[in-house]
């Protein structure tokens, strides 16, 4: 237990109320002075705190860490934090290399703002311990290199040894003794045991000297830094190795200070004839390497990512190849390792392997995992240059996660608010526990939720709801060591349900903004500042409301209200309303009421996690998780939500890119996975009232609407310019508030598209260092798709990028690409559920796609297509866009001949702020009838034998339909600009233009021109609608220069053609039925019909 001062003292706040001092605990708590925790100094910390509240008035609370430097006997000093302690949270997260060696007194103390007389404090010890050297006798710590025979060898353990617990090497403060022998042969020279170093004249009779040349004493080698450092480095002199030889050389390190603390350091030599240069091999993710004597240890369930440096003079590079090799021991006889090439590399190129022809290698977990009996794995690499081949190598040795322990939990039943303990007792690691961090699934076992992480083996959940069915809940445990090997550990299912009365308390006292909303245990527990039960009751919670939300939407569609007036589909998604029914008002007052219900406790319920002490890798996962499940119902994010989840899931990408070469891409990706959800989920929420997707939200529109409190005294605010809000001359106050509250979700949708822009590119800096040359990063879900891949230059010419629902971009074979590299870029390809808004509502039934062109430095490159071979991309609709039917044109009821008429005119308004292309679809009921269409831009066509007025024209000809009858044209976005209207003709074939013009190709180009009036033979069906290519610039503006409508849109898609790439959106409008402009000339008298010209 820890040790807890609490100032015992209790307050009557009124006459039935005693309140006392809240009651710390303190995780992990069990230290004392004499017995404190241990953590080395290269290593993060972090104490976490259970605070209960002895009172049911105002949870309000002052948190305050103090730290003092503590003797044997005493704590007295308190010393002065860095700034990157955070010391006013519930929790305390310590950076390594922040504590100096030493035992310190870790202080909480928790003061009641509204008693401050009432305060508890608790304390815990540390003890920062020292972590040890790593000993590399060349660069990275490679393993095995290549020198020539007549090249100098130089090991230099002074410059390239790392003290993980300093920011650099201190070489002064060590001793070096070095020793060799010749491998698979020979052990270390030694006399009875006592091995003599490489400079040392006495001779073993069975292991002989490496040095060929020896003769007096030490010749052929060369020690520097006599002065300040004596022998950290060793220089053995060419010819003084033997050729066709592989050498093993040792360097033993003491402390100068201290002779207790040594590191020991190997690195194998082959030496050959010719002038090799130098390879030395590293892992990218350098704690992902911790040595171990002649080894590496490796986690099997991380991926191994290397890369290679050349040092000297590198040109005349010919190729580069990996080799894998597994291992055994030869320790009978020679005390050395065996190595065996590993038969399947080619078969699992770019499955397991990764850049076996670069200079980064990557080897997947799945190697590992597929092959438990091998415990030994050497990655080699061979650079063959013109005149020379140099191959080097790191050796790894599988560590073993941590073992004979159990997992369990108690009880097996309850609800949201029922208290789970887990235990995890008698785990054993050579290498010390880290953590244990548990996960929940329902049905599928890929779809994990991070729950709880705790440094004990035993620690308190609480649970979300289990399978909507079955109420069953499934629980895994990973436990991992300190350097970062996991084992699963699944336990016992359980049974959790939802509290219902509680939750239903929550929504009422929030809704009625009750001052006892204090006694829910649910605000309880999230004034606690535990990170942990914050985030378990966040995700539990939000799994309750976006059930109901779901629940909600689907019974006001099935009460007729348009699915996708009230929201946007999920990627994925199949159509939830296929016909257009009969709109109940009850129902939508009903849907309103409960959507601002939650909208509002969701408003209410942010504020506890946005201002998290941000610690770990779990850290980031669980709260950015927590972030994703409350942001899901994007209908119900007000902007006050969605502006504090755009500020916290920044900070959570931010804090995720300062660690990304210290974690396992497999955390990388787990926390990147929410935090792209994230995202995905504030545009859309920002953007859909905009795009009138939503409803407007009761407390947006309050807010916005509420007077300002600086009103008297700044006249000049945007609140107080009605101009800003009126529509023209109109200055009503429906007008003026309603346009205010729309300016102000403008003004944030600018701010949170910057803001997601930015944690885009420090997601994408995160993922790229883990991800190789054809390795592929996927995330796909309903709330947003992401992949991310490695590819070579070349191999971006006439690619295909597949995204979700037939999205996707194709790229042509010619392009310009502005980067220096000549190597490897990655590619970047997103799909939002919506566009944004943008200045320009058109694209409110559009996806959003985008790809992105990444170079080695994490900087966008530019990419121009040329015009004649352009970029072809594809963008999905919201599949539950309603259509409506075809509007029928009883044309046979006309008298063409009485009027004069040749075509049957028709009239549509084409007015829009960004060009757009026009697409026509007629359906005839003849099938076997063919067409002339015409048309004309902002007036009439005509085409006779005398006037040719027309700016286009096609034949519809039965033998070119497909099975859905209908014939198809479309005018692309290039013709339309500066035009406000479209008048199009259609007039049926006869059998004559039939043959001359359907059946006859050598007439194919040319126009059937007749003066004598049409009479129809059959009706026909006109749907119109109009399309758009966008892209969204800098500003957060559509723009359309560039890019032109392909012919394969149809109502479900728009094909856009594009000479660069960014983010797109298509343009989509259903026209209502063209005015039948032949009733017009019909009709044209004015006493006929005086509807026509009063319009």
């Amino acid at each position: 237990m820890s040790n807890t001062a609490s100032i015992i003292t209790s307050q009557r706040l009124n006459i039935n109320e005693i309140c006392y001092s809240p009651t710390i605990t303190l995780i992990p708590g069990q230290s004392s002075l004499s017995s404190p925790m241990s953590y080395r100094r290269s290593q993060d910390f972090y104490i976490s705190s259970m605070i209960q509240f002895n009172c049911d008035s105002s949870l309000s609370k002052i948190t305050k860490w103090t730290i003092k430097n503590c003797t044997s006997t005493s704590c007295s000093f308190e010393i002065v934090l860095n700034e990157k302690v955070m010391t006013t949270y519930s929790e305390l997260y310590i950076p390594s290399r922040i504590l100096d060696y030493g035992v310190y007194q870790l202080t909480l103390t928790v003061i009641m703002i509204d008693s401050p007389n009432l305060k508890s404090s608790s304390s815990v010890y540390v003890r920062i311990t020292a972590t040890g050297i790593t000993a590399n006798l060349v660069q990275l710590g490679t393993s095995m290199i290549t020198r020539g025979d007549q090249q100098d060898l130089l090991l230099d353990p002074g410059t390239f040894s790392v003290d993980p617990d300093e920011n650099t090497f201190d070489a002064t403060k060590w001793k070096y003794t070095y020793y060799c022998r010749i491998y698979d042969l020979y052990n270390f020279p030694n006399i009875q045991g006592i091995l003599l170093s490489i400079d040392d004249s006495t001779v073993d009779p069975y292991n002989p000297s490496c040095l060929s040349n020896r003769s007096g004493n030490g010749t052929g080698l060369i020690f520097g830094n006599l002065t300040s450092s004596p022998n950290s480095s060793l220089t053995v002199l060419g010819s003084s190795l033997q050729l066709n030889q592989i050498y093993q050389f040792m360097v033993y390190m003491e402390n100068r200070k201290n002779s207790s603390i040594q590191a020991t350091g190997f690195v194998l030599v082959t030496v050959e004839v010719t002038h090799p240069q130098l390879i030395a091999v590293g892992c990218v993710i350098s704690p992902m390497c911790v040595p171990d004597l002649e080894f590496q240890l490796l986690n099997p369930t991380t991926q191994v990512a290397l890369f290679t440096l050349c040092i000297g003079t590198c040109t005349n590079l010919q190729s580069i190849k990996w080799n894998i090799y597994q291992g055994s021991d030869n320790s009978t006889s020679s005390n050395s390792t065996q190595w065996t090439l590993f038969n399947n590399t080619n078969l699992y190129e770019n499955i397991w392997f990764f850049g076996t022809n670069t200079s980064n290698f990557t080897a997947t977990d799945q190697l590992f995992l597929n092959n438990l009996q091998i415990s030994l794995w050497r990655f080699e690499v061979v650079y063959t240059f013109l005149s020379a081949t140099s191959t080097s190598a790191l050796n790894f040795i599988i560590n073993q996660p941590p073992s004979n322990g159990s997992c369990s939990i108690n009880p097996l039943n309850g609800t949201i608010t029922t208290l789970f303990n887990i235990t995890c007792p008698n785990w054993y690691d050579v290498d010390e526990i880290q953590d244990y961090s548990l996960y929940t699934w329902t049905t599928d076992i890929s779809h994990q939720t991070i729950i709880a992480f705790s440094s004990e083996f035993s620690f308190q959940v609480r649970l979300p709801a289990g399978d909507n069915e079955t109420s069953l809940l499934n629980l895994v445990v990973y436990v991992r060591d300190l350097v970062g090997s996991v084992i699963q550990v699944n336990i016992s299912s359980v049974n959790v349900i939802t509290d219902l009365t509680i939750i239903n308390d929550l929504i009422d006292k929030i809704t009625n903004s009750s001052s006892t909303i204090t006694n829910n245990p649910i605000v309880r527990l999230l004034s606690s500042g535990n990170q942990n039960v914050i985030g378990q009751m966040i995700i539990s919670l939000s799994q309750e409301f976006n059930q109901m939300n779901s629940e909600n939407l689907h019974k006001a569609i099935s009460n007729g209200i348009s699915a996708v007036n009230i929201s946007v589909s999920s990627l994925g998604s199949q159509i939830l309303q296929q016909i257009s029914i009969p709109l109940n008002e009850l129902a939508l007052i009903n849907y309103n009421t409960e959507l601002n219900s939650l909208a509002n406790v969701r408003d209410y319920l942010i504020t506890f996690i946005t201002n998290l002490l941000i610690t770990t890798s779990n850290s980031i996962i669980l709260q950015s998780t927590s972030l994703a499940q409350l942001t899901q119902a994007t209908n119900q994010l007000t902007r006050n939500t969605l502006m504090l989840v755009s500020n916290r899931c920044y900070e959570l990408s931010a804090a995720l890119y300062a660690i990304f070469e210290k974690i396992s891409y497999e955390d990388a990706q787990s926390a990147s996975n929410q935090l792209f959800q994230c995202a995905s989920n504030i545009l859309n929420g920002v953007n859909e009232p905009l795009q009138g997707r939503t409803e407007v939200l009761d407390l947006d529109y309050s807010r916005a609407n509420a007077i300002s409190t600086d009103y008297n005294t700044d006249l000049e605010s945007e609140w107080s310019n009605l101009n800003l809000f009126s529509d023209g001359n109109d200055f009503s106050i429906e007008t003026i508030e309603k346009n205010r509250n729309i300016y102000y979700q403008k003004q944030l949708a600018n701010q949170i598209n910057s803001q997601v822009t930015e944690m885009i590119s420090l997601l994408t800096s995160s993922l790229n260092i883990h991800i190789n040359i054809g390795q592929n990063y996927l995330m796909n879900t309903s709330q947003s798709f992401v992949s991310l891949e490695t590819i070579s230059i070349q191999s971006l010419k006439d690619r295909l990028v597949k995204q979700i629902e037939n999205a996707q971009f194709n790229i042509p074979s010619d392009f310009i690409l502005n980067t220096t590299s000549n190597s490897s870029i990655s590619l970047r390809s997103r799909v939002d559920p919506l566009a944004s808004y943008g200045n320009f509502q058109n694209t409110n039934l559009s996806r959003s796609i985008s790809l992105s062109i990444i170079d080695q430095n994490g900087n966008e490159v530019s990419f121009e297509a040329h015009q004649n071979n352009p970029i072809q991309m594809i963008i999905p609709r919201d599949p539950n866009v309603l259509i409506p039917s075809m509007y029928l044109q009883n044309v046979t009821s006309i008298n063409s001949t009485i009027n004069n008429l040749l075509f049957n005119y028709h009239y549509i308004n084409i007015t829009s702020s960004l060009p757009i292309s026009v697409h026509f679809e007629i359906h005839s009921l003849n099938r076997s009838l063919a067409y002339l269409f015409i048309y004309k831009f902002d007036q009439t066509p005509q085409l006779n034998s005398s006037i040719h007025l027309i700016d286009g024209w096609t034949i519809f000809c039965p033998f070119n339909l497909t099975n859905n009858v209908i014939y198809r044209y479309f005018i692309d976005n290039q013709q339309t600009p500066g035009h406000q209207s479209l008048i199009f003709g259609i007039r049926e074939l006869n059998s004559t233009e039939i043959n001359n013009y359907c059946l006859n190709s050598s007439s194919i180009n040319t126009l059937p021109i007749t003066d004598e009036p049409y009479d129809f033979t059959s009706n026909y069906e006109l749907l119109i609608y109009t399309s758009g290519c966008y892209y969204l610039d800098d500003n957060n503006n559509w723009k359309s220069d560039g890019l032109t409508v392909g012919p394969l849109t149809n109502l479900y898609e728009t094909e856009c053609l594009s000479t660069h790439l960014t983010s797109f959106a298509g343009g989509f409008i259903v026209l209502p039925a063209p005015i039948n402009w032949s009733y017009v000339f019909a009709n044209a008298d004015f006493m006929k019909n005086k509807t026509v010209y009063l319009t």
